[in-house]
This record gives C-alpha cells, sequence and structure tokens, in this order.
C-alpha cells in the first residue's frame, strides 16, 4: 500500500514511519477513535487512528464511492459524539441511518472487523428524535413560517432577480407593517394579489408600487416551489432549533434524525430548510470559539442533492454560515461521492477529512481521483493507488489535531459502528415518533387567522355592509409607509450599516432569516 515493502515493524524504516503518523494521533484530550492504521497492507490495531473532539466544530468531509461505507462511518462517529454528550443532526436521504437508535447485531464479521482494529465492540443504540419535513414521510413535522425566512432567503430559493428581491422585500415590510402575518405561502400569495388589486395598488403608490409583471413572477415561482411539496412545510407550529441541542436525560447527547427519503427527489425543498436551520442557529447561539466539545454537529448525507442545481446566491449563503457558525460551537460534516460535489468555498473550510475509495473507470473518474489527491497534505504514500485499493470501511483519513494543524495522512481501517447499521422496522420508528415529548408539540398543524383570512374578510365586509354605494378604498396620504421603506435607507445603505445595530438586524436577513417573534 506504501508503494514500498511491506512491514509492521517498528524497527524498520517503515514501522519508524507507521510510528510516525500514529503519534500524529496521539491527542491528550478527549477523542473518538475512528479505526486502525494500515500500513503496508497491514492493519496495526495498535497504532488508533482518531480525532480530537474539540476540532469537531471545524467541519469535515466524509467521501467515497457508492457501497465504500461513508454512511457507516458517519454513524460511527455520531454515535461516539452522542456518547460524548454531544447533540448530531443526522439528515438521512436514503432512509437507512434509524438504525443508530437500536442495538447493533453482532455476527461474524463485526468480531473479525473488531479484532483488526483493536475494538471493544458491544451493541448499543443511542437516544433519537425523528423528524420530516412538514410531515411528508415518517418523523415528528418540521415547519416554519414564511416570516420567520425572511424575503432575502425566499427570494433566493425562488431564484428570483434584484429587482424582484426588492419587490418581494416591500411585500413583506408592507405585510409586517400592517398587521399580516405570512404565516404559509396561501398568506404570501394573498398580499402579492391585494396589493396588485385596485383596491391595494394605492397603498404602495408613493414608493413605485408593485408591477403586475414582478407580481406575476413571484406568483409563478411560488406555484412551482409548492408543487415541490413545500406548501406542508411553511406553516404552524413552527418548529424551536434550541431542539436540537438537547441532551438525553442520561447525559448523552440526543441525536435528530431527518427523515428525508420521502423528499428526496426535492432537494429544493430540503435546501430551503437546510438554508433556514443553519440561519436560525446561527442566530439564535451566542459566540463561544473553541470549545472542550462542540454544541451540535450536523451531518448531511448526500451532500451532492444540496449543491446540485443551487443558485449562486445560495452557495454563497452556505459558505458564509459554514464560514461562521464554527464559532457558535456548530460542526457541519458533508457526506458525499467525491470532493468535486462540494463547491470549493466550502471544501476549503472542512478540516477533518475521511475518503473512502475512489474509483477511475472512466477519464472523469481518473481526473476527479488525481484533483482529490491534490487536496490532501504530502505523505509517504502513493495516494492514487491507495484510494483505488481501499476497502469496504477503509479510508484515508486527516484531521486537524487540537494545535489545529493537520495530522499525517492514514490509510486506515475503520471501527464498526454499535448501533444497528440498517433501518429500524416500520412499527418501531412509529413508535418512537409517536411516544416522543415533542410529537404532541409540533404534529398538528395550525392554520389560525393570518394573512389570508384578514385579507378575504376585508374584501368581503363591503358586500355585506348595508350602505349601497361604498367608494372605493381611499388614496392613503400617510407617509409613514414611505417614510419607514425609503427615508430609512434601507436597500441604499446596506453595506454602509453593517456593524450598526441596524446593520446586524439586516445581516440577518443575509442569511435568510427574519427575528422570531416567540
Amino acid at each position: 500500500m506504501s508503494g514500498s515493502t511491506p512491514s509492521g515493524d517498528p524497527g524498520s524504516a517503515l514501522g519508524a514511519e507507521a510510528t510516525t503518523i500514529a503519534g500524529g494521533y496521539a491527542f491528550t484530550g478527549p477523542a473518538l477513535d475512528l479505526g486502525a492504521l494500515l500500513w503496508g497492507g497491514v492493519c496495526l490495531p495498535e497504532a488508533q487512528i482518531r480525532i480530537p473532539l474539540t476540532m469537531l466544530n471545524r467541519h469535515g468531509l466524509v467521501a467515497g464511492a457508492t457501497g465504500t461505507g461513508k454512511t457507516k462511518t458517519l454513524q460511527l462517529i455520531a454515535e461516539q459524539l452522542s456518547a460524548q454528550g454531544v447533540p448530531v443532526f443526522l439528515a438521512d436521504i436514503k432512509g437507512d441511518v434509524s438504525g443508530i437508535s437500536a442495538p447493533g447485531e453482532e455476527n461474524e464479521k463485526v468480531r473479525e472487523r473488531a479484532a483488526a482494529v483493536g475494538q471493544d465492540w458491544a451493541a448499543a443504540g443511542h437516544p433519537c428524535e425523528f423528524y420530516a419535513l412538514g410531515g411528508i414521510g415518517p418523523g415528528i413535522p418540521l415547519r416554519a413560517t414564511v416570516t420567520s425566512f425572511g424575503p432575502v432567503l425566499l427570494s433566493k430559493v425562488l431564484q428570483l432577480n434584484q429587482t424582484q428581491e426588492q419587490s418581494l422585500g416591500l411585500i413583506f415590510h408592507y405585510a409586517d407593517s400592517k398587521g399580516l402575518e405570512l404565516v404559509d405561502l396561501k398568506d404570501l400569495r394573498a398580499v402579492v394579489a391585494f396589493l396588485t388589486s385596485d383596491v391595494g395598488k394605492p397603498e404602495l403608490k408613493g414608493i413605485g408600487g408593485l408591477s403586475t409583471v414582478t407580481a406575476g413572477v413571484i406568483l409563478r415561482a411560488l406555484t412551482a416551489f409548492e408543487q415541490q411539496g413545500a406548501g406542508e412545510f411553511f406553516g404552524e407550529p413552527e418548529f424551536d432549533t434550541s431542539e436540537l441541542l438537547r441532551q438525553a436525560p442520561d447525559g448523552r447527547g440526543l441525536v435528530s434524525v431527518l427523515e428525508l427519503a420521502a423528499v428526496q427527489r426535492n432537494p429544493q425543498l430540503f435546501s430551503t430548510f437546510l438554508m433556514w436551520l443553519l440561519a436560525d442557529l446561527f442566530h439564535g447561539l451566542p459566540e463561544v470559539g473553541d470549545l472542550d466539545r462542540p454544541k451540535l454537529v450536523f451531518f448531511f448525507d448526500e451532500a451532492h442533492l444540496l449543491f446540485n442545481g443551487a443558485s449562486k446566491a445560495f452557495l454563497e449563503s452556505i459558505t458564509q454560515t459554514v464560514r461562521l457558525i464554527r464559532s457558535k460551537g456548530v460542526g457541519v460534516f458533508f457526506v458525499t461521492q467525491t470532493p468535486k460535489d462540494v463547491p470549493a468555498d466550502v471544501l476549503a473550510q472542512l478540516g477533518n477529512r475521511v475518503q473512502h475509495a475512489l474509483r477511475a473507470f472512466t477519464p472523469d473518474d481518473a481526473k476527479a481521483l488525481k484533483a482529490t489527491v491534490r487536496t490532501f497534505p504530502n505523505s509517504p504514500y502513493d495516494l492514487e493507488e491507495v484510494l483505488t485499493g481501499l476497502g469496504t470501511g477503509e479510508a484515508v483519513i486527516t484531521v486537524l489535531s487540537e494545535q489545529g494543524a493537520p495530522t499525517p495522512v492514514a490509510a486506515t481501517r475503520l471501527r464498526a459502528p454499535q448501533s444497528l447499521m440498517g433501518p429500524v422496522g416500520d412499527e418501531a420508528l412509529d413508535r418512537a415518533v409517536k411516544s416522543s415529548l415533542l410529537y404532541g408539540r409540533y404534529a398538528q398543524a395550525v392554520d389560525r387567522e393570518s394573512a389570508y383570512e384578514k385579507l378575504q374578510a376585508t374584501a368581503e365586509a363591503p358586500a355585506a355592509a348595508p350602505d349601497p354605494a361604498p367608494a372605493a378604498a381611499p388614496v392613503r396620504d400617510d407617509p409613514s409607509l414611505v417614510e419607514q421603506v425609503v427615508g430609512s435607507g434601507m436597500f441604499k445603505s446596506l453595506a454602509r450599516s453593517i456593524g450598526t445595530q441596524l446593520g446586524r438586524e439586516i445581516s440577518r436577513s443575509i442569511f435568510g432569516t427574519s427575528r422570531r417573534r416567540r
């Protein structure tokens, strides 16, 4: 594997190199055990490869071809984080991560793997909560209001241009100033329709109004978005993202599993949720810098679905959020097939790498292999040879040491997860969901009076009135809306206002969220 004579003898040159690599993982503080060093085709159980707990907020990447063991690797890391008291969030695209809640099954393969890597294996399940976007699929429904998303994030998701984004911002501002709560998409559609009606047009006349063309674009984009299932996601009760930061009564970190198998063909819906979730957590958590252990670690399986077809604005938002959320004590791991699935600006921020086998069957595969090798520090391995020769459950690893420096590249045979390596049964999953204390809080959707109902009542009021000749709604000469929107210089001085209190409020909307009303 090293390109030299196989040997695990510490007295030989190869033994000395293996000892040097192993020494790079001899951390003094708490660490997660990943596996045993592979050198010269030999597994060395005395040379343990680990990752410092304090460095889990420096983000990471788990990559490799289909069937190489990526999902088991994230399961291995997640269950150890839980055991260390760190809450975990898992995005389960394929529906095969729910087994982390149940003890694993011992068999001959597990025993062989444990013996080879020096693992004291014992079956163990971990405390879990299961969620689903808007109740699409099994899980506690996750919902958010349109207001909490805010116009900037929604504009990015709907792929509106700058003019349309500004118009949407004006719509949100009008709704907020008039007490028209935007809870779900029908509320937003109702406000747009009202502001382009004969009665509503005068409301925005002083600042240019809302053109019917722009309104049409926004309404068509909303309709397309709803067809992807987004209508189920927007509503109440809105999910409180602080629920993800909890520990179980026994002190273990709670594992929050978002079941996405039912919406895996709608990556825009998943992307929307991710942006809101990260932004909401970011703005709700204080700056803490580097902690002894992270407050929360995210794992996003099948990350290529997150980035495929994503707009430039979306990628910029994710890049900025990933860069800044580290200081809030939150780590983010992306799980995908090749590093090229992750944008370069995001990849540059991922300090911990677990690279499973890559294939080189086509010219594109070979190009991707060479590009992956260039992203690793210098090492005594022939990485092109190693990466194409790794077996299932083996990976090339480099992480950040306790001092924040990259560790030596280490080919590693990974440990076996102690939880069930596969999904739990439908009945067990259903029991887990309905027995959760959160189920009663979030399961039932609430459709309270909001913008849609208020505007509908206003439209029906003239028909019910006894006065046979009601005049058209008078044009308001109250300049307060103009003063609030134009006079504040909100759209003109965004860059100048960063750093001030107003700037901080506006910078929240750059991430796509507005302040919660709790």
